[in-house]
């Protein structure tokens, strides 16, 4: 296994630059998500990695050696592609040991490198079987089996579950979770999916249109996101956003007024020459108890109902026409129509300037912390 780093990469296509100077370090054994809205540049970054894409300007580092000029094969890595790839009139194991076969192992060293792959993967009793004899989870599987034979320093993901159906898809997103635990390995991962990168990363990357817009943990990101774009695109169901008036700013604390004209105090430090202005500000929506007052309270009517078994989310139109969603027990009766008021602690709450740049906050609850 391997420690990557990333130092100043550059990527663009004639004028059009799609990556801007991203720095990065991978840690060996880390398990590290790209995540971001469809054309934010991490598949882009994740073939300059692999050596499919040639880089603009920077270095690339696997275990402290440059390789910007290093052919894929020359790189000590293995990529998983979103489609499986496989030979269609080869068995299972024909797939996962053809690389090896082609650089020309030991044969008996390719069927270890086989069997402990399967082992890995529960394809034991699969490999006779041809791809059209599989399901689509199984095909995936076989695909991580023909990366894993390769023994690579890292191993590449580029949002290898997105043609599974819900189910398998959460299977599958189990097995590359264990997959991580057993070999040790250095994976990096893309996907558009936060799901995805909330359950498996140890560090996720959020890119925002060629740029790094935050780099942290899964509950780092969750709790203290650095910008409006991080708070809104980590977390599902997606963070409340609204807009308030600064009334007030006084020893670490300002006094907003919101939607309906309620006042809330909240532990932010905010400059005094914000006062008077308006800022926005976000609330996870399980962060919001239906039917209370608080610390910071809102109201509005409810004019959507999702009930989904373990809970029911309110959708509530604010004074202002903003919607904010709502998480209520699954045996809420609030029906659409009535009018809700909710509401939230003041440290569970978010604050951001014109520019979209996170406040800090001053005090934060233990539960909010994220000290990891």
């Amino acid at each position: 296994m391997a420690d990557l780093k990333l130092d100043q990469i550059r990527k663009s296509y004639g004028a059009v630059d799609v990556l801007h100077g991203i720095d990065l370090d991978v840690k060996d054994g880390e398990f590290v998500v790209f995540v971001g809205p469809s054309g934010c540049g991490k598949s882009t970054l994740l073939r300059i990695i692999a050596g499919l894409e040639d880089i603009t300007g920077g270095d690339l580092m696997i275990d402290g050696d440059i390789v910007n000029t290093k052919s894929p094969r020359d790189r000590g890595i293995a990529m998983v592609f979103q489609s499986y790839a496989l030979y269609p009139h080869m068995t299972v194991y024909k797939n996962m040991a053809f690389g090896l076969k082609l650089a020309n192992h030991d044969k008996s060293a390719i069927d270890q490198r086989v069997r402990e792959a399967a082992r890995i993967l529960q394809l034991d009793k699969l490999l006779d079987r041809r791809p059209s004899e599989l399901s689509g989870g199984q095909r995936q599987r076989v695909a991580i089996g023909r990366a894993i034979v390769r023994q690579p320093k890292v191993f590449l993901f580029d949002e290898p579950l997105s043609n599974l159906d819900a189910a398998l898809r959460v299977q599958t997103r189990i097995e590359i979770a264990k997959l991580h635990q057993e070999l040790k390995s250095t994976i990096v991962y893309v996907t558009h999916d936060q799901v995805e990168a909330m359950t498996l990363a140890d560090k996720i990357i959020v890119m925002n249109a060629g740029n790094v817009e935050q780099v942290g943990s899964p509950m780092q990101l969750y709790h203290h996101p650095q910008t409006r774009f991080v708070a809104g695109f980590i977390g599902s169901p997606a963070m409340n956003f609204t807009t308030v008036h600064v009334d007030a700013v006084a020893q670490g604390k300002v006094t907003v007024t919101v939607p309906g004209g309620a006042k809330a105090v909240l532990p932010f430090d905010v400059p005094a020459g914000d006062v008077g202005k308006d800022v926005e500000l976000g609330v996870r929506p399980e962060h919001l108890s239906p039917g209370e007052q608080g610390d910071l309270s809102i109201s509005g009517e409810v004019d959507v109902v999702e009930k989904l078994g373990d809970s029911t989310y309110l959708y509530l139109k604010l004074a202002n026409g903003d919607r904010f969603t709502v998480r209520a027990p699954g045996h809420s009766r609030i029906k659409i129509g009535e009018t809700l008021s909710a509401a939230a602690e003041a440290g569970a709450s978010h604050l951001f300037d014109a520019n979209g740049k996170a406040y800090d906050k001053l005090q934060c609850p233990p539960e909010y912390s994220a000290a990891e």
